[in-house]
């Protein structure tokens, strides 16, 4: 058997042998195999530990407050239920006797700020280590770096020696959260914030008013949350509450009260304020509508000053989002009056009208000692340079405004609502690669913001949209740009995603929970081993074969599917190594043989689960696709062992089998079908291959394999 690929095997083995070899050398001392993310911008291990037991003990020097104290409480109980050890309450006063040192120099900023000093540095020896900090809210992020430094073996657990200098790239490092078109109480909230202080973000963006829903009590004008909510709000005392909870954790609260458009909420219970005459509803479909703010009244002015000025009381950073985005306009295009003024005004459209408005609630914000943010749209010569634009359309759009003199955050390329994997946000960078900005232009563009829009989430989901991907946004933001290598950012995401469990996130437990619904049984193995292969169709493409409402239950196999399928890399990485590392084509041949055949072999069991399950029936022509291309996957390899290449037809048949597998069903994709692509084109290639070192199959086999411009387009 295989006799088409030993003299290959044999004529790559010595060039592969220095290679390993050289490998293990680097690897036996390289040090910089950490768990860190994000990963600080200066990082270098010693030899040795600190070992960490029941004698832990904490000390405080330098300035000392209620935030500090219990920053370094909460990080102390995360690492006795990490541990299981016990250590002692309170703080002790003779640093000496301290297992961690916190030293801290200020308070930093009464109320977090863009300018706050989040700097930190760690210096870890046998006898202790001690976090160096100007400011609380540096203290706590070193806690959180101190957290990840924690390791065990059989000896016990312990911190390997270090010296840490850390600071963040980007001040301005967000989560966008909308709880309009789908609701999430206050302890949703809460725990996201406690993830977002764990890998270091420092704004949580609330988005508060949307067609679906107006989220937030004003006491002036009741009728907003009263007759635009059904019920579903925060409080103005949740507000205060989750504020607090924020600042205790380095966090500043920015609310979004969308307007002129995204708006029908608004007018429920104030119609007058509205570009045509009402009634109007919640709108409980998603897109956008056409209900817009009529900025020619002065009564939308009136309203809007009241509104903006009782919230610039509520929440205390400076900068408060107006949104402006995807005003479709028909509603003043369809109002004579509206058009007359715009005449009268020599507004020449919509767009100039709009400006006119933003410029109007610039105005207000400014009299309320507010700084406005908003969309792309915004963006206009006629408003001040104080403004910050937060752009969806890409880093040439972010690059414009700051030319034009506006400081900017990039938020294309990190909407967790398109179901893209982890590294594909991993690899945008708020700054392009190309960029010809001046260094005073690029100091205006502030960092980013990661957008979780709410159409497909809810509170039982929303952590898994969110997490744990939002943890490489994180990284790209605070990281030195150097920092690139998605490889090692998914190995140090996936001990990240565990430890983020600590804190009452419920991205990894939700899989098996909505399983056992799904399947109204414990017995869920066989529907993990198919939910670990697919993804959620990506983008906005979710709705068109399965129409959704806000009032849509979000319990389906698309709801338990992962941005990240869990087997998909893995097995991505598989193939690639056996097409590469010819002295080990055996050991990764089995491997993959051993994967398939499950894969292959999960039909019965599948379609048994999903035959007494009518919720799955939408998914049941997976488990055939799944078995189908896991048998040609079987094919290639033993075409590929035995040296023998394939029927000339049989390529073609396994491609087109291939690709309709890769069509979605049940809104969900099987993900492992470009992998399997470059299996049977390996197989199918073979003669070709045999002419070229083993050490070049791979690639070659990688650029037969890549879609062509017209079939990407």
């Amino acid at each position: 058997m295989r006799t088409g690929i030993i003299a290959f095997v044999a004529f790559a083995l010595l060039i592969f042998t220095v290679k390993g070899s050289a490998q293990e050398e680097r690897a036996a001392t390289d040090t910089t195999n950490h768990y860190l993310m994000p990963v600080p911008q200066s990082v270098r291990f010693q030899p040795g530990r600190l070992i960490i037991d029941s004698s832990f003990k904490v000390a405080v020097k330098g300035h000392s407050d209620a935030r500090l104290k219990s920053a370094i409480e909460r990080a102390v109980r995360r690492l006795e239920g990490r541990t299981g050890l016990e250590f002692a309450r309170g703080f002790v006063d003779d640093s000496n006797a301290a297992t961690l040192v916190v030293q801290c120099q200020s308070a930093g900023k009464a109320i977090p700020s863009l300018d706050e000093d989040e700097s930190y540095s760690i210096e870890v020896s046998p006898k202790q280590t001690l976090l160096n900090a100007p400011t609380v809210v540096g203290a706590i992020r070193g806690l959180e770096t101190f957290l990840q430094l924690i390791e065990g073996d059989r000896e016990g657990y312990f911190i390997p020696l270090a010296s840490i200098q850390d600071r963040p790239r980007f001040r301005w490092r967000g989560l966008l959260i909308d709880a309009c078109r789908h609701w999430e109480p206050v302890e949703v909230i809460k725990r996201n914030l406690d993830g977002m202080a764990a890998v270091k973000l420092n704004v949580l963006h609330w988005h508060l008013t949307e067609d679906q829903g107006f989220r937030v009590e004003s006491r002036r004008f009741p009728k907003l949350h009263q007759m635009g909510s059904d019920g579903l709000y925060y409080t103005q005392d949740d507000v205060r509450e989750v504020i607090a909870y924020a600042r205790e954790r380095g966090i500043r609260v920015i609310p979004e009260f969308d307007m002129p458009g995204h708006a029908t909420s608004w007018f429920v219970g104030y119609p007058e304020i509205a570009s045509a005459p009402g009634p109007y509803q919640i709108e409980r479909h998603f897109g956008i509508f056409d209900p817009t703010m009529d900025p020619t009244r002065e009564e939308t002015y009136k309203l809007l000053d009241g509104f903006l000025g009782e919230m610039a009381q509520l929440f205390p950073d400076e900068y408060m989002h107006i949104g402006g985005d995807e005003n479709n306009g028909k509603q003043w295009n369809q109002n004579p009056k509206i058009q007359e003024f715009m005449k009268s005004k020599g507004l020449k459209d919509n767009h100039a009208l709009q400006a006119y408005f933003n410029q109007r609630v610039s105005a207000i914000l400014k009299k309320h000692e507010k700084k406005m943010v908003g969309w792309d749209e915004i963006l206009h010569p006629d408003l001040p340079n104080d403004i910050v634009i937060q752009s969806w359309r890409g880093q040439a759009s972010l690059a414009e405004g700051a030319k034009k003199g506006y400081n900017g955050i990039l938020s294309f390329g990190y909407y967790l609502d398109y179901i893209f994997p982890a590294a594909y946000h991993y690899a945008v960078d708020p700054i392009a690669a190309d960029s010809n900005l001046t260094a005073q232009e690029t100091a205006r563009i502030l960092g980013g913001e990661a957008c979780m829009w709410g159409e497909y989430v809810n509170p039982e989901t929303i952590d898994s949209r969110i997490w744990p991907r939002l943890a490489a946004i994180a990284e790209r933001l605070w990281s030195p740009r150097s920092v690139t290598d998605a490889d090692d950012m998914y190995r140090r995401l996936a001990i990240v995603s565990v430890r983020l469990e600590e804190l009452g996130l419920k991205h990894e437990s939700h899989v098996d929970r909505m399983l056992r619904r799904i399947a109204q049984t414990h017995q869920v193995a066989p529907l993990r081993m198919l939910v670990d292969i697919v993804e959620p169709v990506k983008v906005y493409n979710r709705g068109q074969a399965h129409p959704t409402t806000q009032m849509t239950p979000l319990t389906r196999l698309v709801d338990a599917a992962r941005p990240d399928a869990r087997a998909a890399r893995p097995f991505s990485k598989m193939v690639d190594a056996m097409l590469s590392d010819a002295p080990r084509f055996e050991i990764h041949r089995d491997s993959l043989r051993r994967t398939l055949a499950e894969w292959r072999d999960a039909r019965l069991a599948l379609d048994v689960i999903i035959a007494r399950s009518p919720i799955l029936n939408e998914a049941a022509q997976l488990p055939k696709d799944l078995s189908d291309i896991a048998t040609a996957g079987l094919e290639a390899i033993s075409y590929l062992s035995s040296g023998i290449a394939p029927p000339q037809n049989w390529r073609d048949a396994k491609l087109a089998l291939l690709d309709e597998a890769a069509k979605p069903k049940a809104e969900v994709q099987i993900v492992i079908v470009p992998a399997l692509r470059q299996l049977i084109i390996a197989a199918a290639e073979l003669p070709a291959l045999k002419t070229m070192p083993p050490t070049d199959w791979a690639k070659r086999v990688r650029e037969l394999a890549a879609p062509k411009r017209a079939e990407v387009n």
